[in-house]
């Protein structure tokens, strides 16, 4: 079931996509209608919309919830017709430069000048030069900024008597995923993704790929995915989830290691720094029990990836000013505030605002994780992420519209291989086909 679950097409995967409260039309008076992607964070903005921006503004929001994988695809569909459903979406720094330029989306530098309450100066300048395209114009404001890195439950390692390292290699993380794997009952080693998406699996294993020494595509265009450096990690990725991975591990994604790690089934998990904020939040099984590292690395020195989910207004909307109005109010200081004040200061997005750093009351919630989060953020470096120049800008991602479509049917591959159906040389000789298409399209131009 498993195997034939993973195997299934992307565009079946698709089109069986459900959404979690559809939207209404927007030829209302102020009434929006907002597609975003399905994590916590965000499903926190639905709980408070309604009592606090909707009550201060009379602008009613309607909101559809998505998976990653289904979101992304459901977006492209409605900000590219005309006629589109949804005023405003999530979107990250991958897709803003080519929504940009088919004119999908709706520039917001006159927004963000106008509004002073705003503070545009305020937003960390690698997610302000990550959401502006090659015309200089912005196009998104950042809900919430991202880099990766590891995760580890504290008192297990101190009672097997393990010390995590300051600044882990894959290799440490592998010998301490086979040493914490059974600590507790039920519990694995490790938390990896394994879920079909280039999003999902692909995002963490890319990382993984760039220190190990390997690429997606050199300079000059030619594929690489059945190089050396790119199948020794993937064979160590694929190796370590299966040994020491969390079970189910070819369905799991985000969502679903969070889950994971909180419930106790797994010491360590590698992923987004935005996870802290839900571990730390209260009422969270794990709050005061998580250690933080950088992300782990091979043969470079950093390895943790950039990424925001971000904010867009669709170009053909007819409620621009009013979507303006719940962008401004969901990026801005205050909603910061709000969280702070109703869950718990570790759960306000953070990656994106210089004062929340400054904020002492986050300062003292989020101590445990909120210099790393910076620093990991500050140290990526999304055109030289590996040992070799690359043809496109991207860490966890290939900076070129195909890659969308690529990475998704290279995913299915590698999460055959982590279902046991296929081998990872298997896995990555198809893929090889699918990235020299590509490649050499590029080689023509």
């Amino acid at each position: 079931m498993r195997v034939a679950v993973v195997a299934l097409a992307v565009g079946a995967l698709l089109a069986g996509c459900a959404s979690d409260g559809g939207a209404g039309g927007s030829s209302g008076s102020h009434v929006i209608n907002v597609l975003m992607v399905d994590n916590p964070q965000m499903l926190q903005v639905r709980k408070l919309t309604a009592d606090h921006f909707t009550q201060e503004t009379g602008i009613k929001v309607n909101f559809t919830v998505l998976p990653e994988n289904d979101v992304r695809d459901k977006i492209s569909q409605h900000f590219s017709s005309p006629a589109g459903l949804y005023d405003v979406a999530t979107v990250s720094n991958y897709e803003v430069p080519f929504y940009a330029k088919n004119s999908w989306l709706r520039p917001l530098d006159g927004y963000a000048a106008k509004d002073k309450t705003f503070d545009q100066a305020d937003i960390l300048a690698p997610m302000r030069q990550s959401l502006t395209a090659d015309d200089g114009k912005l196009y998104g404001e950042p809900f919430y900024g991202e880099s990766s890195f590891l995760m580890y439950r504290k008192d297990v390692f101190a009672a097997e008597g393990l010390k995590m390292p300051a600044r882990p290699t894959w290799r440490q993380v592998a010998a301490l995923a086979a040493k914490t794997d059974g600590a507790q009952p039920g519990m694995k080693g490790i938390c990896l993704r394994g879920q079909p998406g280039w999003g999902e699996v692909v995002a963490p294993l890319t990382t993984v790929v760039n220190t190990f020494g390997g690429t997606w595509f050199t300079k000059d265009w030619e594929a690489q995915l059945t190089s050396p450096a790119f199948e020794s990690a993937t064979e160590f990725y694929v190796d370590l989830v299966r040994k020491h991975g969390e079970s189910d591990a070819a369905e799991s994604g985000y969502a679903d290691c969070l889950n994971d790690f909180t419930h106790s089934k797994t010491a360590m998990w590698y992923d987004s720094t935005a996870a802290a904020g839900s571990l730390e939040a209260p009422g969270s099984q794990v709050k005061g029990k998580v250690g933080y590292v950088p992300a782990p690395v091979d043969k470079t020195h950093h390895s943790g990836w950039l990424y925001t989910w971000a904010w867009g207004v669709r170009k053909t909307s007819d409620q621009p000013d009013d979507a303006w109005k719940f962008i401004s109010w969901a990026s801005g200081k205050q909603y910061q505030r709000l969280v702070g004040r109703s869950t718990g200061w570790a759960n306000a997005p953070a990656g994106t605002r210089a004062s929340t750093y400054a904020n002492p009351d986050y300062r003292a919630a989020a101590a445990a994780f909120a210099d790393v989060t910076r620093n990991s953020i500050s140290s990526a470096d999304p055109r030289n992420p590996g040992v070799q120049p690359r043809p496109a800008i991207g860490i966890q991602f290939v900076g070129i519209p195909e890659y969308a479509d690529l990475g998704t049917k290279v995913s299915y591959e590698i999460s055959n291989a982590i279902a046991g159906a296929q081998s990872v040389e298997q896995a990555l000789r198809t893929s090889q086909s699918w990235a020299e298409q590509v490649a050499e399209e590029y080689r023509k131009r």
